[in-house]
């Protein structure tokens, strides 16, 4: 009995014993092998909180609150071209209707001012603009400038407007989300989003006009021409002008006037009445791969000067032809529109920083830009001839149509004139003789060096 009492004891002893050498010894060592290192998690988390957080916003409401009230419904009325006579009464015909057009407009301060597109408001006789509140008011155009396709108005109202502050275009980026805001049809202010899809786009390479647009994929369509292009903070940063489409409806890509050009045009047309562009007193085109090739030189980018234009800034401060402009100030310049786009912003007697390329090396020289002086008859408006124009048609007098819009004469720009009325002209002095005498006969210039008289009847 005693004995068996003795094996008991043993093996309650020995299952103790190996119990406990269980717990502080084998259960320890298995725990620290199976749990990872508790510092690998954080790494792992904050890699997903990375890739969420890069999600853009989508919540336009407050940009949308800002804009709707300043953008308005702009009506254009103008008369039907052709007469109506007694004879048309008598044969009891009816009279021609007045033509209505219509499109968009932003209010750019609050006692009135609105801009809208040049194309909205041509050749109106009257011009009404209804605000986001249903109010109608009579508009006074202000002034317009055609290249840029922007035109100012003015309504009066005995109360403060709301309106929009502009932004810098400049800081805009490709990717950035926009509004297109517009008040089609009179339906009131309506609300469209996107990203800007390129900056500085030239819809015509072959339009020397001041044409660089910020290109958006937000939906414009007819009626909201001169409507507002806003940020997220809901700040003006371009003038909706166009679409390109074969339906005439909306199918992707919209452009809008850059707000910094618009803003100067504004102010200009405020101050002066007319718009002050600066220019540098180049002419040329951009490069690309086949003009390279053909000019037989390495860059494909940039801007090829081909000619100066003699008194500018650019020959004072020592450009030359050949040279390759590929920076003002801070702006890279690949294209057309980026140059005109950016000096679209200045005025004469700024002065910008231009980096070109000559011979290989990179240089730099300060320029003043300058207004071109020219001189205006009847629409037409002529500057001198430069030196080399001078030596490549081997002429001594002439000058240079460098605008016809206004003009009731079909004659290009670009075109050179050596006659008019059969009396040389030798410089835009000589075309002081003319006074309000019309146009009958015009010597010009072709392409090819040749002279042709075009008569008007």
């Amino acid at each position: 009995m005693k004995k068996i009492t003795f094996i008991t004891l043993v093996a309650i002893l020995s299952s103790v014993g190996s119990l406990f050498l269980y717990d502080n010894f084998m259960l320890k060592k298995t725990t620290s092998i199976t749990n990872p290192p508790v510092k690998v998690i954080p790494s792992i988390y904050s890699y997903e909180q990375e890739t969420v957080s890069a999600v853009p916003p989508t919540d336009f409401v407050e940009a949308a609150s800002k804009s709707i009230d300043a953008v308005v419904h702009v009506k254009n009325t103008s008369s039907s071209r052709g007469g109506y006579s007694a004879l048309d009464f008598f044969f009891n015909r009816q009279a021609p209707e007045n033509r209505i057009g219509t499109g968009s407009g932003v209010i750019v301060s609050p006692d009135g001012y609105i801009i809208t597109n040049n194309h909205v408001i041509e050749n109106a006789t009257k011009i009404e603009v209804t605000t986001n509140n249903n109010k109608v008011y009579e508009a006074k155009l202000i002034g317009t400038d055609q290249s840029t396709d922007i035109a100012v108005l003015k309504i009066n109202s005995k109360d403060k407007l709301p309106y929009l502050f502009f932004g810098n275009s400049e800081n805009t980026k490709i990717g950035e989300w926009v509004l297109a805001v517009g008040n089609p049809f009179n339906l009131t202010s309506t609300v469209t989003a996107g990203i800007i899809s390129a900056k500085s786009r030239d819809l015509n390479e072959n339009d020397r006009k001041n044409q660089s647009f910020i290109q958006t994929d937000a939906a414009v369509n007819m009626g909201n021409s001169g409507g507002a292009l806003v940020n997220t903070r809901g700040e003006l940063i371009g003038i909706n002008t166009a679409i390109t489409s074969m339906s005439g409806g909306f199918v992707g890509y919209s452009f809008a006037v850059p707000s910094n050009i618009a803003r100067k045009i504004f102010e200009d047309i405020l101050e002066f009445g007319d718009v002050q562009k600066g220019l540098l007193g180049v002419s040329g085109r951009a490069l690309n791969s086949q003009y390279s090739d053909f000019l037989k030189i390495e860059e494909t980018e940039g801007f090829y000067i081909a000619d100066i234009e003699e008194g500018m800034g650019a020959q004072k401060a020592g450009l030359k032809k050949g040279d390759i402009i590929i920076k003002v100030d801070n702006v890279v310049i690949n294209t057309f529109s980026d140059l005109t786009g950016y000096l679209g912003t200045k005025n004469p007697s700024d002065i910008v920083e231009v980096f070109y390329i000559r011979n290989g090396l990179t240089k730099n020289v300060k320029v003043i830009l300058n207004k071109l002086q020219f001189a205006e008859f009847q629409g037409l408006k002529f500057k001198n001839l430069s030196k080399s124009e001078i030596s490549k048609f081997n002429i001594e007098t002439g000058v240079k149509i460098i605008n016809s819009e206004n003009s009731i004469y079909p004659i290009d720009e670009g075109t050179i004139v050596i006659k008019i009325n059969g009396n040389e002209i030798k410089n835009t002095n000589s075309l002081n003789f003319l006074n309000k005498e019309y146009i009958k006969s015009i010597t010009i210039l072709t392409e090819n060096g040749e002279r042709e008289r075009i008569l008007f009847r």
